[in-house]
């Protein structure tokens, strides 16, 4: 198990967006969390591509790319042209979901699948062998600040068996209404990743919020 803090860039300050990525630069993040989504699959709009780039202009840590749009297959070469190191795509997009992931492979990144919180993670036995991380969401994704639902544990520790059992590598992330009152658990239940939005960018010493989050 490993202790890794993904902010997400969606509760930054676009205003002073450099100012942003510069402070996650010189914090303990260990990557930049890029939730891209499209007003179909999740009742939302983010940003493009472009801003995905001028992110990456600044950005000295990794980015780790959430596609929450409907079918991603086409822009994954967008993806890796705006940085990104990891694409997770999410299970209930994509009727094709062993193809998708093996070209965000073939394109240079790391592939992972994301689950939303009502889909359990006994989905995933077959395509597990095929990916490098899984995102389960602990909120319904399309809006930052909800509140963390509990019932995530179990379903951390159900995965974290899984994967244990596959001896892999695969890291489990999770998202959604994380902060210092659940993270050491989430730790505890086996996840290697955790992403903060709110939490961390309306914090008043965000640099500092990240480090409590590490040592949970």
């Amino acid at each position: 198990m490993k202790k890794l803090i993904a902010p997400s860039v969606l509760s930054a300050d676009f205003a002073n967006i450099q100012r942003d990525i510069e402070m996650l630069n010189e914090s303990e993040a260990d990557y930049v969390h890029i939730d891209i989504m499209d007003g179909v699959f999740v009742p939302n709009i983010s940003y493009g591509f472009p801003v995905c780039a001028a992110m990456h202009k600044y950005s000295t840590k990794p980015m780790d790319f959430h596609l929450m749009i409907q079918n991603a297959d086409p822009y994954l070469e967008d993806c890796i042209k705006s940085g990104a190191e990891i694409i997770s795509v999410h299970y209930e997009a994509h009727n094709h979901l062993h193809r998708t992931v093996t070209r965000i492979r073939e394109l240079g990144a790391k592939a992972g699948v994301v689950l939303n919180p009502h889909t359990p993670v006994d989905v995933l036995e077959e395509i597990l062998p095929f990916v490098d991380l899984v995102l389960l969401m602990s909120v319904n994704p399309g809006f930052g600040g909800q509140k963390f639902i509990e019932t995530t544990f179990a379903k951390v520790r159900k995965l974290r068996t899984m994967v244990d059992t596959l001896d892999s590598e695969i890291l489990i992330e999770v998202d959604g209404g994380v902060t210092d009152k659940n993270a050491g658990e989430l730790f505890k239940a086996g996840a290697d990743i955790l992403v903060a939005g709110s939490f961390v960018f309306k914090s008043d010493d965000p640099a500092q919020t990240i480090l409590n989050l590490k040592s949970a």
